[in-house]
C-alpha cells in the first residue's frame, strides 16, 4: 500500500490506492496525527475487504430499499412501520452517504439535529434503528463493521403510570361508554389489562388460544415469538364466557379483521379524563 496522510486546513486527510484499483481519498475529521493514522489504517483494511467481494457499498437510502425488499416481508408490522418512519422523517442528511462513510462525527451531528426538536429517549431509539440497518449490512458482509462508535445517551427513566385497583371498575365502565360503537375495543382493553398483552397481541387474540378448563390463555402471535400460557383471572373468564366462540378473533374489528394500530387510544383518553387519571396507555 502506498498511503499518504496530509493536512487540509486543520484536519488530516488520507490517500491510498489498492493494487489495480481506484484511488481512495477522504478526510479523517481529526486534528490529532495518531488518531488520523488509525482511521487511515482502518479505511485501508475496509477497502481491502470490500475489494475482495462483489457487493458494492450502498448509500443509507439504498440500504433501506434493500432491507424493505428482503427483510420487511418477514419482519413484524411494528418493525416495518418503525423503519418506514425512520426513512421518511429521520435520515437527517444521511440518506445519500455511503454506509461505509457514516463515521462517528457524522452520526453525532445527525443525532444532534434529531435532538433539536425531540427528546433524548427518541434519539436513542433513532440510533437503534440506524444500527439495526447497518448491522444488517455487516451480517451480509457488505462492510466489515459499524463505521462509528456512538454510545447511547443516559436518559432518566420515568415511573410507569399504573391503574389503581380501586379505580379499575370505574375506568373500565368509562371505556365501555367510549366504545359503544366499537365494543370490540372494550374487549381488547380488558385482554390487555387482565392478561398483560401488548396492543398487537390483544388485537390478534383468538378464541382457540383459551384453555377454558385450565383458565389459561396462550398468545399465538407475540413479539418475542414465545408461546407461554398466561393464567386468566376469574373476572375475565366470567366476562368472556357469554361471548365464547369455537375460533376466530376475540375482539374483531370492522369486517372481521384485526383492530388497527392505536385502536384503544381514544377510549383510554376518555376514560383517563373521566376518572382523573393520567398516563394510562
Amino acid at each position: 500500500m502506498s498511503s499518504t496522510l496530509f493536512k487540509v486546513g486543520k484536519y488530516y486527510h488520507y490517500r491510498f490506492r489498492l493494487a489495480g484499483g481506484a484511488r481512495h481519498q477522504r478526510t479523517t475529521h481529526e486534528v490529532n496525527h495518531k488518531r488520523a493514522h488509525a482511521i487511515m489504517s482502518k479505511a485501508y483494511a475496509d477497502a481491502v475487504l470490500l475489494a475482495s467481494g462483489t457487493q458494492l457499498v450502498p448509500t443509507l437510502e439504498e440500504l433501506i430499499e434493500q432491507w424493505e425488499e428482503l427483510r420487511a416481508p418477514i419482519a413484524s408490522k411494528s418493525h416495518r412501520r418503525g423503519i418506514d418512519v425512520f426513512k421518511r422523517r429521520h435520515l437527517h442528511g444521511l440518506g445519500q452517504l455511503l454506509i461505509s462513510d457514516l463515521g462517528t462525527e457524522i452520526i453525532e451531528k445527525a443525532r444532534n439535529a434529531h435532538l433539536a426538536t425531540r427528546k433524548p429517549a427518541t434519539a436513542n431509539h433513532w440510533l437503534r434503528k440506524l444500527k439495526l440497518l447497518v448491522n444488517w449490512a455487516v451480517k451480509r458482509k457488505i462492510i466489515p463493521r459499524l463505521p462509528w462508535d456512538v454510545p447511547m445517551l443516559p436518559v432518566q427513566k420515568i415511573p410507569r403510570a399504573t391503574l389503581p385497583t380501586k379505580t379499575t371498575d370505574d375506568w373500565l365502565a368509562e371505556i365501555d361508554k367510549a366504545t359503544t360503537r366499537s365494543p370490540s375495543v372494550a374487549i381488547a382493553v380488558r385482554l390487555m389489562y387482565g392478561l398483560g398483552l401488548r396492543e398487537s397481541e390483544a388485537a390478534s387474540a383468538c378464541w382457540e388460544w383459551i384453555d377454558w378448563e385450565r383458565r389459561t390463555f396462550t398468545p399465538g402471535i407475540t413479539k418475542g415469538k414465545e408461546a407461554v400460557p398466561v393464567p386468566m383471572p376469574r373476572w375475565l373468564v366470567a366476562y368472556l364466557a357469554p361471548q365464547r366462540r369455537p375460533q376466530g378473533l376475540i375482539a374483531p374489528g370492522k369486517q372481521g379483521r384485526a383492530l388497527p394500530d392505536g385502536f384503544a387510544r381514544y377510549a383510554m383518553r376518555r376514560a383517563n379524563a373521566a376518572t382523573s387519571l393520567t398516563g394510562i396507555t
